[in-house]
């Protein structure tokens, strides 16, 4: 028996010490908070010392993109691609749809699975409602939040309105009731109340989800509905900043960074946990971009370069900052490699393993020579280093000296144009330069598609709350 036990040992400690190492690995996910809406990137109204903090002991990254809108943006995120290689839609995924997130897609949380992770969703999916498309279907153990974005219901539930609005009549047929879910249960339609609870209830369950797991590896998903339309700050924080409800929430969603970096410490897991911390596009214009132009749903900087903030003590120097393009789509193969994992090897994945970046590592550089700006099917824009072409117009920028794009260059750089527009052309095969090329990947559908909450206010069958 010494021997056999020997041997036993042998071969079980090496995993052992490998499940030990495994960082605990958390994103959280803003929606459409703007470039500047956050004092670690340069807001003057807005006061957020927990991100302060965040900044102060991690890393900055000054170039990283998200994509246009929500839901293409939460595809990059979830696969690593470009979103349209994954989820080719021309905007977002409405409710009732009979499309989504294609289940044979393979996502950051079916990869930090294998590797032995309990995974989970607080917040906002968006890839699909129908049940096919939840994210317990896509990896995750536990899934606590909205199917889609906070504004997609009735008016007169208070979703077409800001707090303290006037809610509208009810006109026509409309949008269904808007879902909070647990799992693959409807819990409660939500009305303007619930939304004004909404940063709270998904701070307290993802407290709650580390605390369950705080002995093994864990993978926290945890994507906001704050700061999207309508907006809606929790009562402890209505009215505390001058320049209104926008800044409030803003506020609040500080705060809620502020609980889950808390709890991380008090738990003992700060030297074991890695923290993301970003926006899925671009500000609307109820947020602050500068120095970048445009706004949400566009391919300007402003549209698609998103605040994004990295922290882990001892791993990520801190204070710092890095200027390299990176984006949404490198997180999970960067999430998976230090896992231990890999990215898929039988399909393009976009995305890349961007460690290196994160922790600092000398003369790291981007993975990406070539950045290409997609609006839904259309390429609308393209980057090689520092410049960046806006193909409808042949409007050249360097984004070294004119981050803002205010200087049309092209006349005196008819090389970069010519260079640029055949790194364009170089997508016609793949990805397609407007419509679906024929590197997109099919779209999850079904049929019959039904609203999680029907149009009279009863639950669908089988998503009713389970009686004990």
């Amino acid at each position: 028996m010494r021997p056999f036990f020997a041997m036993l040992v042998a071969v079980c400690i090496p995993f052992a010490a490998f499940a030990v190492d495994k960082p605990n690995l958390v994103i959280i996910n803003m929606d459409d908070m703007g470039y500047a809406d956050i004092a670690p990137f340069g807001s003057k109204i807005n006061r957020t010392p927990n991100l302060d903090k965040l900044a102060a002991e991690g890393r900055k990254l000054t170039c990283f993109y998200a994509a246009p809108v929500c839901s293409p943006s939460r595809a990059a995120l979830m696969t690593g691609c470009y979103p349209k290689r994954c989820l080719p839609i021309v905007h977002v995924l409405f409710p009732e749809w009979g499309t989504g997130l294609n289940p044979s897609e393979i996502t950051i949380a079916e990869l930090l699975k294998q590797q032995g992770y309990t995974t989970a969703c607080i917040g906002k999916w968006h890839l699909g409602d129908q049940p096919e498309f939840l994210p317990t279907r896509q990896g995750f153990d536990r899934y606590f939040g909205l199917p889609y974005s906070n504004d997609m219901g009735p008016g007169e539930d208070g979703v077409k309105s800001n707090f303290g609005d006037k809610l509208p009549e009810a006109k026509g047929k409309g949008q269904p009731p808007l879902p909070l879910m647990r799992q693959e249960t409807v819990v409660k339609r939500v009305l303007a109340e619930d939304q004004t609870q909404l940063v709270e209830m998904y701070t307290k369950e993802a407290i709650q989800f580390m605390r369950d797991n705080k002995e093994k590896p864990f993978f926290l998903y945890l994507a906001h509905s704050a700061v999207h339309f309508p907006i809606y700050p929790g009562k402890a924080f209505q009215k505390k900043n001058a320049h209104g409800y926008y800044s409030d929430w803003v506020e609040e969603s500080d705060w809620s960074v502020g609980q889950v970096m808390d709890a991380i410490r008090e738990l003992g897991l700060g030297e074991k946990t890695f923290v993301f911390f970003t926006s899925d596009n671009g500000g609307t214009q109820r947020a602050k971009n500068t120095p970048l132009k445009g706004f949400k749903d566009s391919t300007w900087e402003g549209g698609m370069r998103v605040p994004a903030i990295a922290w882990w003590p001892g791993k990520i120097p801190a204070g710092t900052s890095c200027g390299e393009v990176c984006g949404m789509m490198d997180i999970m193969p960067t999430f998976v490699k230090i896992a231990g994992g890999e990215a898929p090897k039988d399909r393009t994945i976009d995305g890349a393993d961007i460690w290196p970046l994160i922790s600092g590592a000398e003369g790291a550089k981007t993975p990406h020579d070539t950045f290409y700006y997609y609006r839904g099917f259309k390429l609308e824009a393209v980057r090689s280093g520092p410049w960046k072409l806006h193909l409808a117009k042949t409007e050249l920028y360097n984004l070294d000296s004119d981050i803002g794009e205010a200087a049309n260059v092209a006349a005196a750089n008819e090389d970069v144009v010519a260079k640029i527009k055949v790194l364009a052309e170089k997508m016609k095969d793949d990805l397609g330069l407007d419509g679906i090329g024929p590197g997109c990947r099919p779209l999850g559908k079904v049929d019959n598609p039904k609203p999680l909450i029907g149009y009279d206010g009863k639950v669908r069958e089988g998503l009713e709350p389970k009686t004990p």
